[in-house]
């Protein structure tokens, strides 16, 4: 029995990682930006307009700024070479990344929540609006919406799960933008409580987003294998191989948007040293022509009529 192992993609798959690099910097950079002219746009009109709802969406936007800077961090130091330290690369810092982004919606999204269920059971604290704020909401719903279709065009053209995390982070701003500004329109119309529940709304659904990413991040980090239809085209390589007999314990773990697969190939025991490597390395080879394969490590059983040993 041998065991083979495929080096990782070479320097042209580098050459990809270096342009999916610059795109998620560019687009990055344009969201840090957007969101600081935002997010000071907004605390300053909700608090001039007692708009506790505006200021909790600026809060909201203020830390988009701080994932922003997560992501760049994250970005920069994921697409290193291998080294003697990270031998399989240094791709799992976008699932440390997307972990943090998870967590900090966490957290802003309890605060959120905590602040407009004090202002609920205390009505008194809650301060007429003004017109500028429903304005203010309103400019920030376009700009948002906007940001988030520009950005998961970018996630989706260099396949990044991080950027696409962060993408519809951008995304629950703009959610949140609206239902702020329904809330503003109902306490513009003499209904005050409508601002508090908008912010309430608002941090139920950040929380709801940050236990999303912070528990598919955790899956991630603890080696969780490919979804069932990467695991069906994986098979259906290894299935269309005539060169082997069979296959069996395939596994597999993800490291950033790439995944690790380790299998058991069966081969004729009869086979000599040289043919068997030769049949493995091919295998190996159209395995990791799919674009998610970073590295394919395999064990040779030999096969007779009574099976593999």
């Amino acid at each position: 029995m041998n065991k083979s192992e495929l080096p990782l993609k070479g320097d042209n798959e580098f050459e990809l990682q270096k342009v999916k690099f610059k795109a998620a910097r560019k687009s990055t950079l344009i969201s840090v930006a957007v969101n600081t002219v935002l997010s000071v746009w907004q605390i300053i009109i909700g608090i001039f307009s007692h708009s506790s709802g505006l200021i909790a969406d600026g809060i909201h936007t203020l830390s988009d700024l701080i994932a922003d800077f997560v992501v760049l961090i994250a970005n920069k130091k994921s697409h290193k070479k291998p080294d003697e330290d990270h031998p399989y690369g240094h791709f799992r810092y976008e699932n440390g990344a997307s972990l943090i982004l998870g967590i900090i919606l966490l957290i802003v999204g309890v605060g959120m929540v905590w602040s407009a269920i004090q202002k609920m059971l205390n009505p008194e604290l809650i301060q007429e609006v003004h017109m500028i704020a429903l304005v203010a909401a309103l400019i920030s719903l376009v700009a948002k919406e906007g940001l988030f279709r520009y950005m998961l065009r970018v996630a989706n053209k260099v396949n990044s799960s991080m950027l696409v995390a962060n993408a519809w982070h951008a995304r629950s701003d703009a959610a949140s933008s609206l239902v702020v500004a329904i809330g503003i329109i109902g306490s513009l119309c003499g209904f005050r409580i409508f601002d508090p529940i908008a912010a309430l709304i608002v941090g139920t659904f950040v929380f709801r987003m940050g236990y999303k990413f912070t528990n598919q991040s955790i899956q991630d980090l603890m080696d969780k294998g490919a979804d069932e239809e990467t695991l069906m085209e994986i098979r259906q390589i290894l299935d269309n191989s005539n060169e082997i007999a069979g296959y069996h314990d395939l596994k597999t773990r993800k490291s950033g948007d790439f995944y690790l697969v380790d299998v058991h190939l069966e081969l004729d025991g009869n086979m000599t040293i040289f043919k068997g490597h030769e049949i493995t390395v091919n295998v190996q080879k159209r395995l990791m022509q799919h674009p998610q394969i970073l590295n394919v490590m395999t064990h040779l059983d030999p096969y007779d009529e009574n099976g593999p040993h």
